[in-house]
């Protein structure tokens, strides 16, 4: 899996049909036509622009297929009931060079690959997972902008592991690697207040992972974060609508019953929290290993770390 080292993805608010100006997007690329998919209830259509593709439509149908089914999965339906994903091809190039998405009616993500990219290395990129994530939560406002990364850092493997895409061991990999770079450095602040990458990225995902892990403990494993962000979407919190961020966390924990997002919004938006990370890896029983990570059955909390990347019912 592609590490997450500083992203080239984020998310801005904008009026996608403004600028399109249409209903369908139509263009196509030299070889390349447009082509439509319905996933979990959404309408995505998808066009090109520029250029050719080494490895042909067929494999950038079966990522951006994989990546939606994984969001829908993990949200219980696709976001959005229509979307709009533009695919610029970058000539001479190969790999994936980052997205963005956009709010409004339709929802918009553009995304940049290169024309060498073979069709065996986009399975194995995050890259449209984490952009069509964004589709999952309402914008807030931009002092908030952690908990929009931290959701889409955080949910993009679990929801790519739920559905089969991933190996649940390069899941916690990456945590293990990740989660250490949202702690707070020497003079840091709250999340509200500090922007870094680190911060906005990481640090909304160690957010996120906390809250799971303290949603199940409270529910005895019977609910947590995919619970909360369902709940959210539920009651039409997506990319679409612009909301405070506490309705939005007060609808989560609503949905799941107990205060776990306002409270721990509470105590780290305004102050550095420094996470006892070894400690909280050991209740989970994850570790890292010379071959990547390994699990204890027996830890304090191993059974909220298999629900977690467990598939949903």
């Amino acid at each position: 899996m592609t590490s997450k080292s500083p992203r080239f993805v984020s998310r801005r608010r904008a009026i996608a049909a403004a600028m399109f100006g249409f209903g369908t997007l139509t263009i196509s690329a030299e070889g390349l036509n447009p082509f439509q998919l319905d996933v979990g209830g959404g309408r995505i259509d998808v066009g090109f622009v520029s250029g050719g593709f080494d490895a042909g439509s067929d494999a950038i149908r079966r990522w951006i297929t994989d990546a939606a089914q994984s969001v829908a999965g993990y949200f219980g339906r696709f976001p959005v009931s229509r979307a709009v994903i533009e695919v610029n091809l970058e000539a001479g190039r190969s790999g994936v060079f980052g997205g963005v998405t956009h709010g409004g009616i339709p929802a918009h993500t553009r995304i940049t690959i290169g024309e060498h990219t073979s069709a065996t290395d986009l399975p194995n990129d995050w890259t449209m997972t984490h952009e069509l994530t964004h589709m999952g939560f309402p914008n807030v406002p931009r002092q908030h902008h952690w908990i929009e990364e931290g959701i889409a850092t955080y949910v993009e493997p679990v929801a790519r592991a739920q559905a089969g895409l991933l190996p649940v061991k390069e899941v916690w990999k990456e945590m293990l690697q990740g989660m250490p770079k949202g702690s707070p450095g020497p003079g840091g602040s709250g999340l509200d207040q500090t922007h870094s990458w680190a911060s906005t990225y990481w640090g909304g995902a160690l957010f996120c992972l906390l809250a799971d892990v303290q949603f199940r403990e409270r529910t005895a494993n019977q609910r947590g974060l995919q619970h909360a962000l369902r709940g959210i979407l539920k009651a039409g919190g997506n990319i679409e609508v612009e909301w405070p961020l506490a309705r939005a966390l007060r609808i989560g924990d609503d949905s799941v019953g107990v205060p776990v997002l306002m409270e721990l919004y509470d105590r780290m938006k305004d102050t550095p929290v420094s996470i006892d990370l070894p400690s909280l890896w050991k209740r989970l029983g994850v570790s890292a290993t010379g071959q990547g990570v390994a699990f204890a059955p027996d830890a304090d909390l191993s059974a909220i770390r298999a629900a977690i990347t467990a598939k949903p019912n």
